[in-house]
């Protein structure tokens, strides 16, 4: 079950990093030259650990946390191996990562007017951070129900 489910802490990891929220502080050097999580970094990593399992993935129709998915997926397995079921599926459900930082989202951002972007029901100071992080070239995250409106929005 560890491997099936690594890469949702893989991309913990790699948010983690792309933020850049670790930094030195977070790690400490041990006698033979190793880095060691201190208890600062450890729980930046189980928070954003936490957060992964806590993003939803549609699985039967239904909007469910992975950390349900797991457990879910886990009762299938003890079933399979008690012979209550004939079959186990573990493709399902599939994941894709969408990065709400792409180019064309980017691109988006920048060409609303204040105008428009009031019209969909934000606010200037929502819409004036946005394109500071689409011209800043770092990663960003933006809320559902944005990126619901800008998938919308056409020039």
């Amino acid at each position: 079950m560890q491997e099936l489910f690594r890469f949702l802490i893989d991309l913990a990891v790699i948010s983690l990093i792309e933020r850049e929220e670790m930094d030195g502080t977070d790690f400490a050097r041990t006698e033979n030259y190793s880095l060691r999580l201190r208890p600062t970094g450890a729980r930046k990593v189980t928070d954003e650990v936490n957060a992964w399992f806590n993003k939803t993935v549609t699985y039967e129709g239904k909007e469910c946390a992975w950390s349900y998915i797991i457990l879910l997926k886990t009762r299938e397995l003890a079933h399979y191996l008690t012979g209550k079921k004939r079959s186990l599926d573990f493709c399902a459900p599939e994941w894709t990562i969408e990065r709400p930082d792409s180019d064309e989202v980017r691109q988006k951002i920048l060409a609303i007017s204040y105008k428009e972007w009031k019209e969909m029901g934000f606010s200037k100071g929502t819409l004036h951070y946005m394109k500071k992080n689409a011209e800043s070239g770092q990663p960003f995250s933006l809320n559902k129900h944005v990126r619901e409106r800008l998938a919308y929005w056409v020039n």
